[in-house]
This record gives C-alpha cells, structure tokens and sequence, in this order.
C-alpha cells in the first residue's frame, strides 16, 4: 500500500494479502495487568486507544438477556456468593487465588432424557438489537475501525460448558439423541447469530471452539467430521450468504494442525492463534499461506512470560517477516495477558510491530 489507509483498510487488507501499510497490535490484558497498565495511562486509559487496536468488538450480541433461576438446575449446591451464571446457565466461581480464573459449574449434568434438554431455557436470539448493531457498526467505520462481532464458544465449548465435557463426549461415542439435539440446538442459534451479525454490517466475524490440545487433538478426525464440521459450516454459510466478504476467523488453542485443511474448506479466512507451543508457524504459513490468513503466533505459554524483551522482539520482527509484506499475519499474543508476563515485553511487542517494514 502506498497511501495511509485505515486501521480498518489496512487489516482488511492484511487479513486478504493484498499488501500492508504497517503491522497492527492488539492484545488482552489480566485484571492485574489491566492495573499495571493504567497506572501508567491514566486511570480512564483504554488500551485500544492507547496502542491503536483497528477493530472494536460490538456490545450487541443478539442474545435477550435473562433473569431465570439457574440454582434450580443445581439441587441442594451451595454456591460461592461470587458466584455468576451466564445467560446459558452455566455457574462461574472464582477460583482461590485468581482474580479471573473460574470453576464452572454445568447445568445440563444430571440430564438423562431428551425432554430435560427440550424444555431447558436456552437463550433467545433478539433481533431488535438490528438498529443498535448496525449503529455500532456505522460509529465504528466512522472512526476509520473494524467491526467485529465475538462468537467465541460457538458450538461445541458452549455446549460442554453446559453439559460437562466427558458427559458430552461420552454421549457423542454413544449417538445419543440428546446430545444430537443439544448441538444442533445451539448450531441454530449461531446460525441465526451469525446472520444477524453479517446483515449489521459486520466486518469480522470471530468464531471459535477449542478442538486441541497442548500436544494432540481433543477428537479424532472422523469425530470432527462427524460431530462440529458440518455444524461449523453451517455457521459459517450463514454469515456469508447475506454478507459474502465478511471476514470469519477461528480461534482454538492447542494443536490442530490436522484440522487446518477441513477449516479451510468450510470458509474460514483466518486461524486464530496458531499457538507456537503447539504448532511451527514457519511450517504451517508454507503449507497454507497461500489460502489462509492468521492472528497471533506469540506465545503467552513461552515468549511473552519467560522471554526478555528482546525475544519478544525478535520473534514478532520474524513471525511477520515470514507473512511478507503481502500480509497474511496479524501478529499478537496468542491468549490473554497473564500477570507473570513483564510490562515491557508488552511494550516491546508493540515496539517491534511499529518498527517492522512490509
């Protein structure tokens, strides 16, 4: 690019390698380096503004907000009086020690019948939230910004949440009904999510579900295939056909080296975080750099905590040289911003983006 675009331009661009003006930063701070960081920015600091994020997540969600008594999926548990139920019910306890950390509690655990499943309160898509989403999406153009729209947990995490993980997974290996009905429940509610979102206007749409592990798959490919593959899609050819150049990207933890190629094919544009402790970024650009984008590569289970500031440097200065000044990378911290990690690797990360010439 030979002009200045936009925030918004160039990550577009970016994420399409069409070529990049500068490279971008974000990340995501801890409550505890939230502190740190406003002690040095000013109490009403917002480290979007501060560093120059180019996109903002809308406040819309097109979910009704709820006030149901989720305790009487829990019969005779006491809870934590810090304890919060989301609007799929499930119990989040903070964890001893750990100002963000939580213990979940899962309301459909002691479900045995498909009628238990039938009659429970799953939220409520609102589409009234159009004209406020579309608002949000139009002050955020304005501001020359990306709009993205969050749907993280988009099926299978928000369905074990619910569940509980080896119950869910255990219904699964058995074909249970229940657990059929459950996914696709929840795949209908993204779907129309999904849609709603895209018809906003939308720039980015942000899927994920977690489907690795630090060294292996969470579920074998035929169980992809099976279970979350088609249900993604759908997702996904929802958003796209009533916006077709929105931007979906993906993000799970861990190792899915194997599932890359199924991602592609359903129409994911960028996978989100291509976490170094799991996978070789070099590697995987080579093999899919040419049909897919990507966000993060800095790892906050290595580099970000343990290196010095000029590792961290170093290793944003390489992660983008790899991508060229095509794009193809938007190079950030692979996972939330833990206490551990020293104020200047974050400074330096962003240092290094600011310094690097596509």
């Amino acid at each position: 690019m030979s002009s200045s675009p936009t925030p918004r331009e160039n990550l577009l661009a970016l994420w399409r390698r069409q070529g990049i003006h500068h490279a971008p930063v974000c990340f995501n701070l801890c409550p505890d380096q939230l502190n740190t960081f406003r002690q040095r920015y000013g109490a009403d600091a917002n480290p979007a503004d501060v560093f120059g994020f180019p996109f903002r997540y809308l406040s819309s969600s097109f979910l009704k907000p709820s006030n149901h008594d989720w305790q009487q999926y829990f019969p005779g548990q006491l809870f934590d009086p810090r304890t919060r139920f989301n609007l799929w019910g499930v119990g989040e306890e903070p964890a001893e020690g750990s100002r963000h950390i939580t213990r979940m509690h899962h309301p459909m655990a002691a479900f045995t019948l498909l009628a238990q499943f039938a009659a429970y309160p799953y939220p409520a898509v609102d589409l009234s939230q159009q004209d406020k989403a579309r608002a949000e999406v139009a002050a955020l153009h304005a501001r020359g910004l990306a709009a993205a729209a969050g749907m993280a947990c988009t099926v299978w995490e928000i369905a074990w949440y619910m569940r509980g993980m080896e119950d869910l997974m255990v219904d699964l290996l058995a074909d249970s009904p229940c657990a059929i009905w459950h996914l696709d429940r929840l795949t209908d509610i993204a779907c129309q999510r999904a849609q709603a979102f895209a018809q906003a206007g939308v720039d980015l749409l942000c899927l994920g579900d977690d489907i690795g592990m630090q060294k292996t798959t969470m579920m074998s490919m035929d169980n992809y295939r099976q279970w979350l593959k088609p249900r993604h899609a759908a997702v996904i050819s929802a958003a796209k056909a009533a916006k077709p150049d929105i931007m979906v990207t993906y993000h799970s933890c861990g190792f899915i080296e194997p599932f890359i190629p199924e991602l592609i094919e359903i129409g994911v544009d960028v996978l989100d975080p291509v976490q170094p402790e799991c996978m070789d970024f070099a590697k995987i650009h080579a093999q899919y750099g040419s049909r897919l984008s990507f966000w993060g590569t800095l790892g906050t289970q290595s580099t970000m905590p343990f290196g010095s500031a000029d590792d961290v440097r170093r290793t944003t200065l390489r992660n983008l040289a790899s991508a060229g000044n095509k794009g193809g990378l938007f190079c950030s911290p692979t996972h939330m911003i833990e206490p551990e990690v020293p104020w200047e690797n974050i400074e330096a990360y962003v240092q290094a983006a600011r310094e690097f010439q596509p």
